[in-house]
Order: C-alpha cells, then sequence, then structure tokens
C-alpha cells in the first residue's frame, strides 16, 4: 500500500512505513484506509481505497473512474491524487462521518441538501442510459443468482434457508413493483448511496458526500430517501444477527425538511408552486423509501459469500426485502 502511495506522491518517497499511522481498515464491498504520516510532508494524510477484486460496481471502471475526477473538478468528491483499476488514492477528510441521530440536524440537512442539489445538476457525457435500477438488476443480478443458487452451500445452514425467499428479489414479478415505485420525473444524476456512513461532516463543519461507487441517473428522490434508511437498523443486540430493523423514527416532516432546503435553492415564479414540488417530492421520496430497502438487500447479496467486515449480509437482505414487500403492499394493495 505504501509503494503505491508513494509511487503517486513524490514527497512521500524515501519515506518507510515507520513514518505513518495507518488507520483500521473500513468499508463493505471495498476496504479504505487512513494513512496518516508522522512527520511533516504534503499532503500529511491520504484515503486509500482498494478497488482490484470489486464486483458489485454499477459502471465500468472507465466510466467510474471519469465520473469521479469529474465530481472532484466540481469539489463534490475528494480530490484524487491516483486512480487505477488496483486503488484509488485520494485527499483525506478530517472529521467524521454523521451518525444516525445527525440526519435531523436542520444545519446538517441544509449541507446536505446543497450538495445535493449541485450533484444533481452535474452533467456527465458518457454515463450509461439505463437508470440505476437498470443497471442494479443487469450488473448484480448474476451475483445474486450465484450466491443464492450455486453457492448456497458455501453459507451457514441457518443462512441457506433464508436464500430460497430471497431468489423472489430479482423475479420479473419483484423488477414490475420497483418500476412501479418510481416517479415519473425525470432521471439525473444521483449519488444513490446517500445514507448517514456516506456523509462526512469536517471539522470546520462543512459537509462532504463520499463514495460515489453507485452512482449513476436515477430520480432524486431517491437520494433523499437513502438519506434516512439506515436511520431504521438498530445494532448491538444480544440475539444473532446482532441487529435488526426497527419502525422509522422520521415523519414526512422531515422528509419535508431535507426537501424544503433543497427547494430553497431554486427560483420559483410563485410560492404555491413551490409548494406543489415539496408535496410532490414528500411522496416520491416516501415510496423511493421501499426502494432503499430493496436496493440495500440486492447489494448485500455479493457481500455474503467474502465479507470485508464480520457482518451476516444474508439475514441482512433478508430482513431488508421483507420489509419491501411488506411496504408495497401496504402501499399499492392496502394489504
Amino acid at each position: 500500500m505504501l509503494e503505491r502511495c508513494q509511487a503517486a506522491l513524490r514527497s512521500w518517497r524515501g519515506c518507510t512505513t515507520d513514518d505513518f499511522d495507518f488507520d483500521d481498515p473500513k468499508g463493505f464491498s471495498s476496504f479504505t484506509m487512513g494513512v496518516r504520516a508522522r512527520r511533516a510532508i504534503d499532503p500529511p494524510a491520504v484515503l486509500y481505497r482498494q478497488l482490484a477484486g470489486k464486483e458489485n460496481a454499477i459502471l465500468d471502471f472507465q466510466t467510474e473512474r471519469e465520473l469521479f475526477l469529474l465530481l472532484g473538478q466540481h469539489q463534490i468528491a475528494a480530490h484524487c491524487y491516483h486512480y487505477d483499476e488496483s486503488c484509488r488514492i485520494e485527499q483525506f477528510y478530517r472529521g467524521r462521518t454523521l451518525t444516525a441521530e445527525d440526519v435531523f440536524d436542520a444545519d446538517i440537512q441544509r449541507q446536505v441538501a446543497g450538495e445535493l442539489f449541485r450533484l444533481h445538476r452535474v452533467e456527465v457525457d458518457n454515463l450509461p442510459s439505463k437508470t440505476f435500477f437498470e443497471l442494479v438488476h443487469e450488473r448484480w443480478g448474476p451475483l445474486a443468482r450465484s450466491v443464492l443458487g450455486p453457492r448456497r452451500s458455501e453459507l451457514p445452514r441457518d443462512e441457506q434457508a433464508l436464500c430460497l425467499d430471497l431468489q423472489a428479489l430479482y423475479s420479473s414479478e419483484t423488477i414490475a413493483k420497483v418500476q412501479r415505485c418510481l416517479p415519473g420525473r425525470q432521471p439525473v444524476l444521483c449519488h444513490n448511496d446517500t445514507y448517514h456512513g456516506n456523509v462526512f461532516l469536517l471539522d470546520d463543519g462543512t459537509i462532504k458526500l463520499l463514495d460515489f461507487e453507485f452512482s449513476s441517473l436515477n430520480h432524486i428522490a431517491f437520494d433523499f430517501a437513502n438519506f434516512f434508511a439506515e436511520t431504521t437498523l438498530q445494532h448491538g443486540l444480544s440475539e444473532p444477527p446482532h441487529f435488526q430493523l426497527v419502525p422509522p423514527a422520521f415523519t414526512d416532516a422531515d422528509l419535508a425538511s431535507l426537501i424544503g432546503f433543497y427547494l430553497d435553492n431554486i427560483d420559483f415564479a410563485a410560492s404555491s408552486d413551490r409548494d406543489d414540488e415539496l408535496h410532490s417530492l414528500v411522496g416520491e421520496t416516501r415510496r423511493a423509501i421501499m426502494l432503499s430497502d430493496y436496493m440495500y438487500a440486492m447489494a448485500a447479496l455479493p457481500l455474503a459469500l467474502e465479507p470485508i467486515q464480520r457482518i451476516r449480509f444474508i439475514p441482512y437482505a433478508h430482513q431488508r426485502f421483507d420489509r419491501f414487500l411488506q411496504a408495497w403492499d401496504r402501499e399499492f394493495t392496502g394489504s
């Protein structure tokens, strides 16, 4: 890792591992590690992201690279020092990721809304014309089939039983349900994974978005929905799998607060036009919350066999998918 950093950063050449502190690795689909110098050099720290072996990419490597570099130019993503198929070395942010409680803070919502507004207006020449959920089914579907089918025997016995239910994730019936949740408005570039762990609060109070690996064309309501998505996950339980999904703590008023800050960036001809747009987006976001459950269920499956973190991804996916189905039935059938 240090050799790759030194190849990209001339100022780091000649240093040894004793000159740096290496943070514990983090991440789900690919691990990241902070590398911080113990003496005065520039840059004093970087974030190293391992890309080799990542199977759940939404975009092909070249398109993902071009997009990340473009977002860096817009100062939406971190500055990039090096980017190849094995790793990415990027600017090190000093601060912390948000907690589930932070998503209800008005100033944080305002800044997140501003960053999303800027992101949604970035034009990218080479993005696929297919939208996010079309790409999910195309890219993640085969991975899900492999985990839940031929490789199911590699999982613990109790998880193998859950795989039968999860096979419906990529059925034509489920795909039709997903499509019915999508709003009719024009898709734009979206982050698609805006949960609080992918939002960073710098030491100076500035907000930055992280992890653009799932970015592609989608509907803006999905980014609003995902900001609240992981606030419904309770960790640290004594009984396996040591987590569970709990009823949402957020309300339509919380959704309206975030979306209202977003709409503050738009000049409306009349206040009634803003009110109409706010009402529409809150309703679209409420439906998109179902899609968050579906997406996180699909995203978990490729990680189930070789997880970077010790998380039981099959039970996690099962809980997410079950909640998607229940919410969909309540929304569209009233049952």
